[in-house]
């Protein structure tokens, strides 16, 4: 997964088995081991090829008897194909429906017995697979998983019954105020790009995939040089070594992508409205944000929570609710993807009160920008900041989220030792320069679910890409 910067996640669709009330217990044992002995950075992450040369990172704790392993293919959903939105997502829910031999009833019923765990999921940019296993069903699991990775089913008649599950989840989100701003917000930022269309795909959309799409897909995305890997708990590194040439060494060599382009958002100062029928609006902002390589990114990340991402200290919260009492939360976050970066947040109030907490957003992103973060502000996002990182790897899964994250940005096995110093170096200086180039709040693009009063629609101030 791309590294997460914020504490929420962007939307996907989960499929999550919990086979064994054994596997749970033993995992909070992990859990407990690594979180009380191995701080984030003191965690001895290895770098393994596998005889074949398929590469992984590996962080060993052989005191509980269970792996956890977390992997990622490049692509996601911005390589559904045109006008069948949603096929990553639907692929996420059958990646469990069968696979090789064994129909999807059997697939359950194994996985079950062997006290074993998948899931798979989607973003814009990855398509993640995760898996847990005891050490001694290890072998079971690992047969199972490779069959659901190189060869699954997409049979006819899985594929209409996930397509109905599929369907009614769309009827729903239809309905959400949250999921119809969050969407329309991405068409409007995203007018013409892979990364405006709903991840989920349409009614349209999902009633036209069929089996071979989605073996289409799976033959284009699952593929070794499109691969990242990590694993976490009770395996050494030449055991590890043989799984990932088990799992992944029959995959074709080469991915086949579509390009995709890098992208800022358009329609830089758009505000739109969706009517629905609902006593509170719901407005979704944002504006573009620093790549995550760029010098200035940990800036903009430190600025961020100081604005909308420090909970009952950020800037938003305290205008908007505290003094005012508009809404109950108010907050932003920054997300960056592989082609494009975003700062974008999120408020829900009264339709009557909606006007007035833009207007507040807008001029808390201008003071931001004009007057800067004080030195007190600085200090006190830096102290969490650093202090709170350790709770990213405080569980065997989350070690692996994370590290799988900073594999596919790119990073090396030190950033864990980096990370907060980069925090610390940050300055006064660097936070008020950056909140200059960052918060452009004219630019700002709404999208408003409800009926909000006193709030127009406003056309884009500056068309087109960039």
């Amino acid at each position: 997964m791309a590294l997460k910067i914020s504490s929420r996640a962007s939307p996907m669709t989960r499929r999550v088995y919990t086979a064994s009330a054994a596997l749970a217990a033993l995992a909070a044992g992990l859990t407990y081991i690594i979180s009380t002995t191995t701080p984030a950075s003191a965690m001895n992450i290895q770098t393994v090829k596998s005889p074949g040369g398929i590469e992984a990172w590996l962080v060993e704790e052989h005191s509980v008897p269970l792996m956890a392993l977390r992997f990622a293919f490049n692509g996601g959903n911005s390589q559904d194909p045109k006008d069948k939105e949603g096929v990553a997502n639907f692929i996420t829910a059958m990646m469990d429906e069968g696979a090789g031999d064994v129909t999807s009833a059997e697939f359950q019923e194994r996985m079950e017995e062997i006290a074993m765990r998948m899931s798979w999921d989607d973003t814009k940019d990855s398509f993640y697979g995760n898996f847990e296993t005891l050490t001694s069903n290890r072998v079971k699991a690992v047969e199972l998983l490779k069959l659901a990775v190189t060869k699954p089913r997409f049979d006819k008649d899985a594929v209409d019954r996930i397509r109905q599950q599929l369907l009614a989840n769309i009827t729903y989100s239809e309905k959400d105020p949250d999921k119809v701003a969050g969407n329309a917000w991405y068409a409007t930022a995203f007018e013409g790009h892979p990364y405006g269309r709903p991840a989920n795909g349409t009614k349209e959309s999902i009633s036209g995939v069929t089996s071979a799409d989605l073996a289409a897909y799976h033959k284009k995305i699952f593929a070794k040089n499109n691969l990242k890997v990590v694993a976490v708990g009770d395996i050494t590194a030449a055991e590890l070594g043989k799984l990932l040439d088990d799992v992944f060494g029959g995959l074709p060599e080469k991915a086949e992508l579509a390009d995709v382009a890098k992208i800022d958002p358009v329609n830089a100062g758009q505000q739109k409205i969706i009517e629905m029928n609902v006593p509170q609006s719901v407005a979704v902002f944002g504006l573009g944000a620093m790549a995550r390589k760029d010098p200035d990114f940990m800036a903009a990340f430190v600025i961020n929570h100081i604005l909308g991402g420090g909970g009952f200290s950020a800037k938003l919260m305290e205008e908007v609710r505290e003094k005012r009492g508009l809404a109950y939360s108010v907050y932003s976050y920054i997300q960056p993807y592989q082609h494009t970066s975003i700062l974008s947040g999120s408020v829900a109030t009264k339709n009557e009160s909606m006007a007035e907490s833009l207007d507040i957003i807008r001029a808390e992103l201008k003071k931001m920008a004009d007057v800067g973060p004080s030195a007190a502000d600085l200090e006190g996002a830096k102290q969490y900041l650093t202090g709170s990182y350790a709770l990213r790897f405080d569980t065997n899964s989350k070690i692996a989220t994370q590290l799988l994250g900073l594999l596919q940005e790119g990073f090396g096995t030190g950033y864990v030792d980096t990370r907060n110093k980069l925090v610390e170096a940050v300055t006064l200086d660097d936070v008020k320069r950056v909140a200059k180039r960052l918060l452009k709040s004219d630019g700002l693009i709404v999208t408003i679910v409800g009926k909000p009063a006193n709030v127009k629609p406003i056309s884009a101030t500056v068309p087109g890409r960039g």
